[in-house]
Order: C-alpha cells, then structure tokens, then sequence
C-alpha cells in the first residue's frame, strides 16, 4: 500500500485540509474530526483500498488493519501538518463547527449518552498503547513469578521490567486527569494535578495521608486516592471548567500567573470536598453492578455481557469501558485487583473468529475468501476490528451470530469463574495476563466461543447472494 496516496484521497474525501482539526490513531482507527460533516463521503471512504469500515461519531473513523492505522495517520500527520492525536481548531472556529454539525448531533450517532462515553473513549484512546504495553509486561511477570515462585524478583534487571508494567497503574490516575482536562478544553498538566489527588495514599507528598485530619460537612476523615480513575476523569473535567470560567474573568495581564494558581487551589478544594465523595460513590455503584451481574445473574449475565460487547465496539465506544477495567484490577479494591468482567467480553472476539472461518469454508468467493483470512489471524490474536468492519457487519447475518455465538463462551468464562489480572490485550494474548493457572479453562471458554460463533454462522449466517453482492469477484 502506498500509504501517502491513501492519505492524500482521505485527506480530499473527509473534504480537504481547511475542513480538517483532528488527526489521530488507535489500535485499528485513523479518528479524523471535520468542521463540516456534509464535506464527508463516506461512501468514497468505504470504497479506499485498504479500508474495512468507516464509523461516523464525533470522529471520522477509518478502519484500517493494525499497523497500517499508524503509517496512514503519520502519512495525514506529515500533509497536513496535524500531528497525530493533535487538535488544531480556534476558538472562533468552534462556534462554526458546531452549527455544521448541528443537524448530525441529532441522530443515533450522537444521542447525549453516545456524546459522554464517546468522551470518556477519548480520554483513554491516547493511552492504550501504554495499557497494552504494561498489561502485557504484568501479565509475562505474573506468569513467571509464578512459575518460579518469585525466584527472579531479586534481580535489578527483572524489578526494572516490572516496575515498568506497574509505573503505569500506579500513575494512571495523573494520566487520566490529563487527558480529561484536554478533552474538556482545559489545560492537560492542570487536570493532571487533580488526578494526583486519586492516587494511592502509599504515594510520599501527600502530608494529610497519614493525619487524622476531618473532612466538612461530613466529619469523616481525610482519605488521599478515594475513587481512584473515577474521580480522576471527574477532577480533569471540573478543572478545565473552572479554568475556563476564570480564564472568561481574567484580565489578560494577570491570565498567565493568576488563572492556573486559582483553579489549581480552588479547584483542588473543591474537588476532595465533592468530586471525590462523587467518585468514590460512583465507584461503589459500579463494583455493586458489576457484582450484581457477576454473581447473582449468574450464567446468563455472562451470555448477555458476551453477546452484547461487539455492538458497543462497532460504534467505537468500548474505550469507555477501560476506567471499570482498571478500577477491577485495583488490588486495593473488593475484587483485590482480580477482574472477572474482561474475561467475558474477550468472548466476543472469540464469536467472531468462529464467524469468520465458518464463511471461508462455505464460501467458494475467492475473492472473499482471500479478505477473510487476513482478518482472522489478527482477530484471533485479539484485534478483531478488521473481521468485524470487513466481513461480519456488511453482511448483516453473521455479525448477529458471531455476537449469539460469543455468548456461548461468555457462559462458558462465568462457570470457570475466569479472571485477569490485568488489560489491555485480548484473544491469544489474554492468556497472558488471566489468572496464573486459568490459562487451560481460558482457552477451553475461548475454544466454546469459536465453536458458537462457526455453528451459528454456518447454519443461519452464511448467504452466498450477499456475498457475492458485496464481495464481487
């Protein structure tokens, strides 16, 4: 693929540079934002060799195969001069941008529950790539520490890769406050200091962890890191709003010294007095759903949860989801840092691999053929984007039976009581960071997921008419 020519026919099919204000990539997406939506062919885009599918929500994505995402959104980076996960519109050119869009924010794209997970994926798209890294490094240590029970825990070299996969979690908090105050139009390092307050208390700096020092109102005691990711996502929107609102009242001589001191102690206050409370509430709620759904809906929650994931990812909101992850996987929590949610979803990968392998083997479309079985093997290898935007959801039927199929696997991963200990990675890979000796009942749920996912595609989903008409050869 040349992969600037590809850039340059996105570049003029999303409308040209001046309709251009974002450019960024995750796993398998170029996220392209536009000040007009209209300028947008979406069908053109569909149709760009390389292309497996196209979501319109507050970005244009455009779905590309893993690795290929970073070479094109570099491609657009270096000819447009937006650098990847940059943001570049003024802000007298937001007003404009909205009223372009106004008539879009009406549709199912983007109801107002769409529009506030699609800003919590943004806050956590930029770092998946560090999650994906650190998860996989817990999870390889975890299975070594096992495997020899902690023999290697006193060599520099081998603390030093661990610390590298646990720096991450520790600090996530502080990353997550950042890129909610950027995501709400504040300043990144300002909501990075809110995320501070959600620390672990363990953490040295912070004088009031150790005092028994009372809260107002309350009269409860001061607690540093209640609510943990939560209330970090909480503090970064609260800061850039503040910021915002005292940035509207500053004057302009007085805006470089004034506002950030102002926001930070204010805001700071302000936060461990409410935000927090807020955070840790909603924390609460979260690990009583999860619980609810977990043990007390038993095996059919895990085939409603199994089932129901593909449809969230095939709109590009299962990002929102990573802040329950990592509060899953605190080992502080009730949980004590064993995450029995992900397991479950991870079926949803497995639906459609068997999917995908019951179409090539039906299918005598070459063609198809051909395209199917370059999305299955990074489908299996847990990036299932690809099979899902290229095959299974353009067809219709099989997208229905690869999710009806995960299910199967989802009860299988409730009955075995399969957890991880960390995020980030899925299919193949997760069995890196399950539960140290769960790797065999992981791989048999995943095994059962395939199997419901090729059965149901293989009696209800495969239509040959369908195929021919959008795969002809």
């Amino acid at each position: 693929m040349d992969y600037v020519k590809t850039a340059e026919t996105l570049i003029d099919l999303v409308g040209g540079r001046k309709n251009l204000i974002s450019n960024a990539v995750c796993m398998t997406r170029v996220r392209i934002g536009v000040k007009d939506i209209s300028q947008v062919d979406m069908e053109g885009l569909r149709a760009v060799e390389g292309v497996m599918g196209v979501v319109q929500a507050k970005t244009i994505q455009i779905v590309f195969g893993p690795g290929t995402v970073t070479k094109v959104g570099e491609a657009i980076a270096e000819l447009t001069g937006l650098p990847l996960g940059s943001v570049e519109a003024a802000e007298d050119d937001l007003a404009d941008i909205a009223q372009s869009n106004k008539d879009d924010q009406k549709t199912k794209h983007d109801h107002t529950l769409q529009r506030g997970l699609q800003h919590i994926a943004n806050v956590f798209i930029p770092l998946l790539p560090g999650i994906i890294a650190a998860g996989l490094i817990n999870g390889v240590c975890n299975v070594i520490d096992f495997q020899t029970s902690g023999a290697l825990t006193t060599h520099w070299w081998y603390l030093t890769i661990k610390t590298i996969g646990w720096g991450l979690f520790t600090f996530l908090p502080i990353f997550v406050g950042m890129n909610a105050a950027r995501e709400f139009k504040g300043t990144a390092i300002l909501g990075g200091i809110g995320g501070a307050f959600c620390l672990n208390a363990a953490v040295p700096g912070f004088p009031l962890a150790s005092q028994a020092v009372a809260m107002p109102f309350t009269n409860s005691f001061f607690v540093a890191g209640i609510g943990g990711i939560i209330t970090a996502l909480l503090m970064g929107a609260f800061f850039a709003a503040l910021e915002r609102a005292i940035r509207k009242v500053m004057p302009n001589i007085l805006d470089t010294f004034l506002t950030p001191l102002i926001t930070t102690i204010v805001g700071s206050l302000i936060a461990v007095v409410f935000l927090q409370p807020v955070g840790t509430a909603l924390t609460s709620g979260i690990y009583l759903v999860m619980d609810f759904v977990y043990t007390q809906l038993g095996v059919f929650g895990g085939y409603i949860l199994a089932a129901g994931f593909l449809p969230l990812v095939s709109v590009g909101l299962h990002q929102a989801l990573t802040p329950i992850h990592a509060l899953l996987n605190n080992p502080a929590g009730p949980t004590e840092g064993i995450n029995y949610l992900l397991p479950v979803l991870m079926m949803a990968g497995g639906g459609q691999v068997g999917a995908g392998l019951a179409l090539f083997l039906r299918s005598k479309n070459v063609r198809f053929k051909r395209l199917v079985m370059s999305s299955v093997p990074v489908a299996i290898l847990g990036i299932g984007e690809p099979l899902m935007y290229a095959i299974t959801l353009p067809l219709g039927r099989p997208f229905i039976t690869a999710c009806l199929g995960a299910g199967i696997g989802g009860v299988a991963a409730s009955i075995l009581h399969l957890g991880t200990v960390s995020q980030g990675v899925s299919g193949l890979f997760g069995l890196l960071i399950v539960q140290p000796g769960s790797q065999i009942s992981y791989a048999i749920a995943m095994l059962l997921a395939y199997a419901g996912g090729f059965v149901l595609t293989w009696i209800f989903g495969y239509d040959a008419k369908r195929i021919e008409e959008i795969y002809p050869e």
